[in-house]
C-alpha cells in the first residue's frame, strides 16, 4: 500500500481524501470545519479523525493540498478594452483559480483608487494594448497605481512595448512581468499569466491568508481549490498517456454563496453560416456566479429567476417560498429534511442556480439578415454539442433528484439562442473528490484519472428541456 493524502482548505471546511496510489483505490474521504481563525491545521486534525475512523491509522507517502480558505484567491484586474484585453485579463484570472472582484477598463480614476484600497486585492493584474499598440492605459494605470500605499503583489501582462517601462514606474513594490494576455487582436494568451498567479499563491498568499502553520505537515500547497478543480476536469476531457479521457464536458459546483461552472470544449462556430463575435474563449474556460448561491446568495437565485417559477418547480405556493427564504437567508447553515417544504424549495433553488449559471457561462446566439441573406451571429462558446456534464455541491449530492436538477444545464426551449448542450450523461461527485483528482494528477495523473470515472456516479441521460 502507498497511501497519498489530498487536503482541500475551504472556506468553511477543511476535506481530506485517502488514495491508495499503488493499487489506484479511494481509501476514504472525510471533513470538518475549517479554523483559520485560530489554528488551521485543528481542522485539518479534525478531518484526519474521522478519515481514520473509517480507514485505521495510515502512514502516508505525500500530502498534497490546495486552498480556498479566507476567502480564496482574490483579485483584481485592469485593462482596455472591457471587451477585449479587460476580458482576457479577467479569463486569465479566474483560469486560475481566483476570485476577481473587479475588472477595470480604460484609465483608472481617483473613485478607481479608493475602490482598490478598500477591496486590498491578494494580486492586481495590470495588462492592456496588443504588442506594440496603445501603451497609454496601461502606463497611466501604472502611475496611478504608483501614487498609493498598497502591499499586494503586481502583475504586468499587457503590451510588451510598456510593460519594462510599468515595472519602473512601480519600483519599490512586488511586480512580476509575463507574457501579454493578448498579444495580437483577437488573440488569447493567457497560460503564462495563469503560471505566474499560481506561483505567488504558492510563495506570498499561503503565508498572508495563515495557511504556512499547515505547510509545516504537507508537501506543498500546490494551487488554489478553483485551479485543482480546473485541472481535474481537463485530464478527464482529454486524458492522458495510457488512459482515455471522456470528452468534452461542463462541471457545476453549486455551493451556498457562489456557484462555478467550468467548460471543456472549443466552442468555436460549427457551420459556415455563423460568423464569431468578440474575443474567442479558451478551452478550459471557468466562471463564477458570485450572486448565485444556495443560502448567503439565494437571493441572487429569486432575481435571476423570478418568485413564480420558483413556485412552481417547488410546488409551494410564493408566500411560503418567501417565508422559507427569509429563514435560510438568516440562517444559512439549515439543512433540509428529506421531504420537507424546505427540501422542496432546495430543489428549485439548485435547479435554477444551474440553469442561470451555465446560461451565463454558455454563449449566445442571434440572427442576423446580411447581403448574402440570414446569419447566425455567435457570442461565447457554443457547448450544444457537449454529452458530459458533471455536478457537485450541497444541494445536489444530498438529494434523490440530482439528475433532475443537473437537467436544468441543458437547453431549453424557452431560451433558444442560448447555447447550452442539447443532451448529456449526468455524473455527480457525491465523495468531493474533484479538487483532490486535481492534486493528485500532478503526480499520478493516470490513477487520478481512472478514479474519477469510477467515482463519479451516472446519474442518467438528459435531453433538451422544454421549462
Amino acid at each position: 500500500m502507498k497511501p497519498v493524502l489530498l487536503i482541500d482548505f475551504g472556506s468553511t471546511y477543511t476535506k481530506v481524501t485517502a488514495v491508495d496510489v499503488e493499487q489506484g483505490v479511494l481509501l476514504g474521504t472525510a471533513d470538518s470545519y475549517t479554523t483559520v481563525e485560530s489554528d488551521i491545521g485543528e481542522g485539518l486534525n479534525n478531518a484526519l479523525a474521522k478519515l481514520h475512523s473509517k480507514t485505521g491509522e495510515l502512514e502516508y507517502q505525500a500530502r498534497y493540498a490546495c486552498s480556498s480558505a479566507a476567502g480564496g484567491l482574490k483579485m483584481i484586474t485592469s485593462g482596455l478594452v472591457p471587451e477585449l484585453t479587460a476580458e482576457a485579463a479577467r479569463q486569465a484570472s479566474l483560469g486560475a483559480g481566483a476570485k476577481v472582484l473587479k475588472v477595470f477598463s480604460f484609465q483608472l480614476t481617483e473613485d478607481d483608487l479608493e475602490e482598490i484600497r478598500a477591496i486590498r486585492p491578494d494580486i492586481f493584474l495590470l495588462v492592456g494594448g496588443t504588442d506594440g499598440g496603445n501603451t497609454e492605459c496601461i502606463l497611466h494605470n501604472a502611475r496611478m497605481l504608483a501614487s498609493i500605499d498598497f502591499d499586494f503583489p503586481v502583475i504586468i501582462a499587457g503590451n510588451r512595448t510598456a510593460a519594462r517601462e510599468c515595472e519602473r514606474i512601480l519600483a519599490g513594490h512586488e511586480v512580476h512581468v509575463t507574457e501579454n494576455v493578448m498579444p495580437k487582436f483577437g488573440v488569447l494568451n493567457i497560460e503564462p499569466a495563469r503560471k505566474k498567479i499560481r506561483e505567488i499563491f504558492l510563495g506570498r498568499i499561503i503565508r498572508a491568508k495563515g495557511l504556512s502553520k499547515a505547510a509545516e505537515v504537507i508537501s506543498g500547497i500546490l494551487m488554489p481549490t478553483p485551479s485543482a478543480v480546473m485541472k481535474a476536469m481537463r485530464l478527464l476531457a482529454e486524458g492522458c498517456e495510457g488512459e482515455e479521457g471522456i470528452g468534452d464536458l461542463i462541471a457545476v459546483d453549486v455551493g451556498g454563496a457562489t456557484t462555478d461552472i467550468y467548460s471543456m470544449a472549443d466552442g468555436m462556430p460549427q457551420d459556415a453560416s455563423t460568423v464569431y463575435k468578440g474575443l474567442p474563449e479558451p478551452y478550459d474556460k471557468r466562471t463564477v456566479e458570485g450572486d448565485i448561491g444556495m443560502r448567503y446568495s439565494v437571493r441572487g437565485i429569486v432575481d435571476a429567476a423570478g418568485i413564480t417559477r420558483i413556485s412552481r418547480l417547488s410546488g409551494l405556493k410564493p408566500a411560503r417560498c418567501e417565508e422559507l427564504i427569509g429563514l435560510i437567508s438568516s440562517s444559512t447553515d439549515m439543512i433540509p429534511e428529506p421531504g420537507s417544504d424546505l427540501e422542496k424549495l432546495d430543489f428549485a433553488l439548485a435547479s435554477m442556480a444551474i440553469e442561470t449559471a451555465v446560461a451565463r457561462h454558455a454563449g449566445t446566439m442571434e440572427e442576423t439578415y446580411t447581403l448574402m441573406g440570414l446569419t447566425y451571429v455567435q457570442s461565447g462558446k457554443d457547448l450544444r454539442q457537449v454529452r458530459q456534464v458533471i455536478v457537485t455541491g450541497g444541494s445536489l449530492i444530498r438529494t434523490s433528484r440530482t439528475g433532475e436538477i443537473a437537467a436544468h444545464a441543458l437547453a431549453s426551449a424557452a431560451n433558444p439562442m442560448s447555447l447550452r448542450p442539447l443532451k448529456a450523461d449526468i455524473r455527480v461527485d457525491r465523495k468531493y473528490i474533484l479538487a483532490a483528482m486535481g492534486l493528485l494528477s500532478e503526480y499520478y495523473p493516470v490513477t487520478a484519472l481512472r478514479l474519477m470515472k469510477k467515482e463519479l456516479e451516472y446519474d442518467g441521460y438528459s435531453e433538451q428541456t422544454n421549462s
